[in-house]
């Protein structure tokens, strides 16, 4: 008598979601002789058989169980499966089965083919769990039943391991359809579908999101989680706040019940020995299990859905899916604690012999170590160093003692340069000095070289801390000391001298140096020090007016960071933060933004201080586009990190000329009085930063009607721009001296100031700055124009440029910010609805995007607001104003525009 539930296939479960990526692949189903779903434990395979084929009429369904390895039995019910999947076609089969009256597995199989001959409906056999099938015999008979069975008939196996069946001939010749748990993991749309349908407050698309990439998409581990959020009656947040508060227990229990203990002890001790690894290749796990055959038993546990995934790209090398590797990491605790330490130890070792130092620390710490530790940063740190591995290095540098840390005077300079290159420089002078008295008490004796390299690295902090002559001293004192083969301060020791070159203007000197630099730090490999040498080539070729080259050379940069992995290098962000300058002066105001976002991106692990520049660019951005309100989030973190830290001028000098823009733009006179009285003057100006300092002050008195102090800061700009040949800074101060010309009625020299900019920008390509005194220029531009007195080229560019600063009024206008509402409500002739309409000052926003052809989702982008508080927003204007409908208020806002001239 044959169990009937064995027979009946799952009817869909209740909550069970639509997956229709997958479902959309089975639809060509009929057209394959095999279709194979293959994972481990809890992917769902069943569920998504079931689901796939609820609503096909002839389905025939095998559940396996162990028993059915005899070939007897799996032979019976697979007819019986197949008699209901052909609607009953195979009775006279049936009956010589369970009489014993075959010859062979193979001879019945023949004779039920040719009992069907006459069944041509698309069907399907379902044959669940056949990873439990072990016998030969059958396999060997599976095998003959694919390769002749009838071609409306698809077969459907549902497997954890690689069934022996054929499949790889299958899937070369196309004849099979294979479902892994790469597809059968739920996706994040899935999984806020999933939890939607079982939680009662709902889930948000993030933690939905943070939830899946957690658990890797894997259904079960998303169904207890689920459950648990019920159990405690808590909502999903909560539950999701923090993944390590997860109740595991549940999840390590259906892991040990439906695979580990499943095992045998051999295995079992294998895995739980191979977990202390993230990823492994079959040399890691030889080196921690002492098994000849690693390679060969990582493929059969793969092959058999035990979680263990191949990195895609990499031959041989594997990883654990990380809710199984943190199980295996429970089991190793409770059952092997004393190899604990042992087995981290080996895996530092091989590590270090597959010369990976990062993952060799990692096992080092582990290991508890402390010796091969600082073995492994004496040997490998500084290559890391020049990899960029900073907060590795620092994280591994700070668990030494000081009995091992100056036991190697290579340590302490590390640990000292270490400071220096994540901006801490008031640490590196204690530092070095410490270590030298560390020293003398230990009579270890510090030859000419440490001396050498520790000059090096105090020049490299004297000119951060804009002390360029001391740098100097220091610099060339380095390069005395230094041994010719002493490759990395010799290196540092040069940049600091091509350095202080360019803070003194001396422009040409500073190019040839960092040129060799970067020459030599390339022949090294100490590639974050090529990538500044790169980056300082860039700005000095931008100060001599060769503004192209300098954009040009950036792309250089941004192959060394992705040749060499250096992406969450500060250094990246200086990369981002030159081209988003270049851009914004080129009036590309789009792609400068998104360099200021990535740049955010890439110190998003740094301290909040080092975010200035970025912050400073999206301000500017903003205001050049007179979104003012967006601009004045920027603003907030631009004042508060400037009360919070202590910064470079040249730090200070891009903030301050993003805050005078906007208060300008807000006519916040009171504020920029106060910066003016409280500004650094730096004694000199001949380079970029105190350029730009200088700049902003002849600015900030020229805004105050402070006529007299403003001339003596332009022609003080002038003097040393000229001194200094800083060409992009002369088209800069040309432009302000224009418009203070303006302003004391010298038309004519502001006119011949003006030609003279427009000349210079032939070579710059500047845009932006002419564009962010557009008020005060397009009278002077129209009158340029109409005189004739311009050069084809000029010509083009001041017509480019009036057009440009036409748009950019239209802009602020069509954003209706305060100062035009203001204006707006007070005009005489404004309709009596809209005075007393009482529009938020967030509706006439929405309104004047509504007018400049924004969607409701560019909207809620553009106000960093939800979709939904938008279509609140206009719901609120169109009942206030009595419109009906979009074209309406574009109608309306037009006429409101034209009313106030625009």
């Amino acid at each position: 008598m044959w169990i009937p539930s064995k027979l009946t296939r799952p009817g869909r479960l209740y909550n069970a979601i639509l997956r229709p990526r997958v479902l959309d692949i089975l639809q060509q189903a009929p057209h394959y002789k095999l279709v194979l779903f293959r994972s481990p434990a809890g992917y769902g395979k069943t569920t998504m058989a079931a689901q796939w084929l609820a609503d096909q009429p002839n389905v025939g369904w095998f559940s396996i169980d162990d028993s059915d390895n005899d070939s007897f039995r799996f032979i019976n019910y697979l007819l019986q499966a197949l008699h209901q999947a052909t609607q009953e076609g195979c009775a006279n089969t049936i009956k010589l089965a369970e009489k014993r009256q075959f010859s062979s597995l193979r001879a019945l199989l023949s004779d039920v083919f040719a009992e069907l001959a006459g069944f041509h409906a698309t069907s399907y056999l379902v044959l669940d769990d056949y990873q439990l099938v072990d016998n030969e015999e059958i396999h060997e008979a599976m095998r003959f039943f694919i390769k002749h069975m009838p071609e409306n008939l698809t077969l459907v196996v549902t497997s954890r391991a690689n069934p022996p069946l054929g499949t790889a001939n299958l899937r070369v010749r196309d004849l099979m359809i294979e479902i892994g748990n790469e597809l059968l993991a739920f996706d994040n749309e899935e999984t806020t579908r999933f939890f939607n349908q079982r939680i009662d407050d709902g889930v948000d698309e993030s933690t939905a999101n943070a939830l899946c990439t957690y658990v890797e998409g894997w259904p079960s581990a998303l169904q207890l989680i689920a459950i648990q959020a019920q159990h405690q009656k808590r909502t999903l947040m909560q539950s999701a706040a923090s993944c390590a508060e997860f109740n595991h227990a549940h999840l390590w229990d259906y892991l040990a019940e439906e695979v580990f203990d499943l095992l045998d002890t051999e295995t079992r001790q294998f895995l739980m020995k191979v977990s202390v690894l993230e990823m492994f290749n079959d040399e890691l796990v030889f080196a921690l299990t002492e098994r000849e055959d690693a390679l060969g038993m990582l493929e059969s546990l793969n092959r058999y859905g035990l979680f263990i995934y191949a990195l895609e790209g990499d031959n041989n090398w594997f990883r654990f899916h990380h809710l199984f590797a943190e199980f295996l990491a429970h089991e190793r605790q409770a059952r092997i604690p004393h190899q604990q330490q042992t087995l981290h130890r080996h895996a530092a070792l091989a590590w270090l012999k597959l010369q990976s130092p990062h993952q060799a620390l990692r096992h080092a710490r582990y290991a508890k170590d402390d010796a091969l530790l600082a073995d492994i940063l004496n040997q490998h740190g500084w290559r890391m160093f020049n990899r960029g591995e900073l907060s590795t290095l620092e994280s591994a540098i700070i668990k030494l003692s000081d009995e091992l840390l100056y036991q190697y005077p290579n340590l302490s300079l590390l640990r000292a340069w270490l400071a220096q290159s994540q901006h801490r420089y008031h640490e590196v002078g204690e530092l070095l000095a410490s270590a030298e008295k560390a020293y003398q008490a230990r009579d270890i004796p510090l030859d000419i070289d440490y001396q050498g390299n520790a000059n090096a690295l105090l020049a490299q902090v004297a000119i951060n801390a804009n002390e360029p002559e001391q740098a100097m001293q220091l610099a060339e004192k380095a390069l005395e000391q230094l041994d010719s083969a002493n490759y990395r301060g010799r290196i540092v020791a040069t940049s600091v001298v091509g350095e202080v070159n360019h803070v003194l203007g001396e422009l040409d000197r500073a190019l040839s140096m960092m040129q060799q630099t970067e020459k030599l730090a390339r022949q090294h490999q100490v590639y974050h020090q090529a990538l500044w040498a790169i980056l300082q080539q860039s700005e000095i070729l931008l100060a001599q007016g060769y503004v192209q080259a300098a954009f040009e050379l950036l792309d250089s940069a941004d192959q060394l960071i992705e040749d060499q992995q250096l992406h969450q290098v500060p250094l990246h962000e200086f990369a981002l933060r030159l081209r988003a300058q270049i851009l914004w002066c080129w009036n590309r105001l789009d792609e400068a933004e998104a360099c200021a976002y990535k740049g955010l991106q890439v110190l998003e692990n740094q301290p909040p201080s080092k975010h200035l520049h970025s912050y400073s660019m999206l301000a500017r951005v903003a205001v050049s586009r007179g979104e003012l309100d967006k601009a004045a989030k920027s603003i907030e973190h631009i004042e508060h990190l400037l009360r919070e830290s202590v910064y470079h001028v040249d730090w200070t000098a891009n903030a301050s000329l993003s805050l005078l823009l906007y208060w300008h733009a807000k006519n916040e006179l009171t504020n920029m009085d106060e910066w003016l009285h409280q500004a650094v003057r730096p004694a000199t100006a001949c380079n970029h930063f105190s350029q730009l300092q200088w700049r902003n002050i002849a600015r900030a008195h020229l805004h105050l009607g402070q006529y007299d102090q403003a001339r003596q800061a332009v022609d003080f700009l002038r003097r040393e721009a000229n001194r200094a040949n800083l060409v992009t800074d002369k088209n800069r101060n040309l432009i302000v001296e224009a418009v203070l010309a303006s302003k004391v009625q010298e038309t004519e020299y502001a006119k011949s100031l003006l030609q003279d900019a427009l000349i210079l920008t032939n070579q710059t390509g500047m845009m932006g700055n002419f564009l962010i005194e557009g008020d005060a220029l397009s009278s002077l531009l129209h009158a340029l124009i109409e005189q004739q007195a311009l050069g084809a080229l000029e010509r083009h560019r001041a017509q480019q440029l009036l057009k440009e600063i036409a748009s950019h009024q239209r802009s602020r206008s069509t954003h209706f910010d305060e100062a035009f509402v203001e204006k707006l409500v007070k005009h005489p002739n404004v309709p009596e609805l809209v005075r007393t309409s009482s529009l938020t000052q967030r509706e006439w926003q929405v309104l004047g995007l509504i007018y400049s052809g924004f969607s409701n989702e560019q909207i809620a982008h553009e106000l960093d607001v939800a979709g939904t508080t938008i279509k609140t927003h206009i719901r609120n204007l169109y009942q206030k104003l009595n419109i009906a409908n979009r074209k309406e208020a574009v109608v309306t806002a037009e006429n409101l525009l034209q009313l106030m001239g625009n």
